[in-house]
Order: C-alpha cells, then sequence, then structure tokens
C-alpha cells in the first residue's frame, strides 16, 4: 500500500508533523510526503490514500491547499483521505477539534472535499526564527488571545501524542472504504 502525505508549512512545524506521521507509518504503508507547492503533477492514482495537512498564519491557509483541494476534489471524495490542520488557537484544548476550531471548520464548509477524518494540532511558537514583521504581528495576536509574548522563546504546542494516535487512525482508513 502506498498513501500521499501533503503538507504546507510556514515555519517548519507541519512539515515536521507530516514528517513523523510518515515515520510511524513506514512499516504498514510506503508513504510519499511532498510539499503542496510542489504537487501540480501528482498522479494521485499512484496512491491507496491521501493525507494532506495545512498551517494557519494569519488566519489563512497557503492558497496552495484550496489550488490542489480544488483540482483533486473529485479524486480526493473516492478515495480514504484525510486532513490535518495546524495552528497556534489549538494550543487551547477547547479549539484543538475541527468542529471549534474556526479556521478548520470554515474550511471544511466550504471545501469541495470532505475528508473521511480531520484533525487539528496546536503548531509551534518561534519567535527568534521569525522575520521582524512576523515576530511582531505574532506578538500582538498572542497578546490579545492570552499567549506566550517573550520573544526571545520558542514554545512547541504540538500533542505528539495525540499526532502518534491520528497516525494510527490514518493507517486504518485504507481498510474502510
Amino acid at each position: 500500500m502506498k498513501a500521499l502525505i501533503l503538507y504546507s508549512s510556514r515555519d517548519g512545524q507541519t512539515r515536521s508533523i507530516a514528517s513523523y506521521i510518515a515515520n510511524k507509518l513506514q512499516d504498514t504503508l510506503r508513504c510519499d510526503v511532498i510539499d503542496l507547492q510542489q504537487a501540480d503533477d501528482v498522479d494521485l492514482n499512484q496512491y491507496q490514500q491521501v493525507l494532506i495537512g495545512a498551517s494557519i498564519r494569519y488566519g489563512h491557509f497557503h492558497p496552495a491547499l484550496a489550488k490542489f483541494v480544488k483540482q483533486h476534489a473529485e479524486q480526493l471524495n473516492q478515495m480514504p483521505s484525510a486532513f490535518f490542520s495546524v495552528n497556534l488557537t489549538a494550543r487551547k484544548a477547547e479549539k484543538r477539534s475541527p468542529q471549534t476550531n474556526a479556521y478548520t471548520r470554515k474550511f471544511l464548509l466550504s471545501s469541495p472535499w470532505q475528508p473521511k477524518q480531520c484533525v487539528v494540532f496546536a503548531g509551534a511558537l518561534r519567535y527568534p526564527r521569525y522575520r521582524w514583521f512576523d515576530r511582531v504581528m505574532i506578538q500582538l495576536i498572542m497578546r490579545m488571545t492570552g499567549g506566550e509574548t517573550d520573544t526571545s522563546k520558542e514554545v512547541e504546542y504540538t500533542d505528539w501524542q495525540m499526532v502518534d494516535r491520528f497516525a494510527q487512525e490514518f493507517g486504518q482508513i485504507q481498510y474502510e472504504k
């Protein structure tokens, strides 16, 4: 069996989660992990299932997500597929489900693709790695939402046990056709 794991990552956390899931599945699935921005020529017919992960920046997913989903919605809806969203809002437990995470909910409601599984992971806050503008803007957003504002810190909010559980579930959807 072969799975495709696509990701859209701004600062690397979504890429790390996608790679982690692929590594967890290596005993049962052969996984190709590809950046959504490099996925224009991907042939979904080569895969038995697809996972797409995307991060939020300033309230929006990267446009590559919408482009890919629009282009491949019919095929994605006919095969085992899943979606994971990564954002800092999900650092709060009550914002960690597709129903309670505004960004994920909005995406799913407007998307022609309806993945069979969906989950929301908290991302990472990497102040020292951000450009000046992003550091200031993210600090402002974090101040407004009660988050970490010390720009010398890096904080990883991702619940890796939650990622493990999701990877296991994704590895099993192939049997639920």
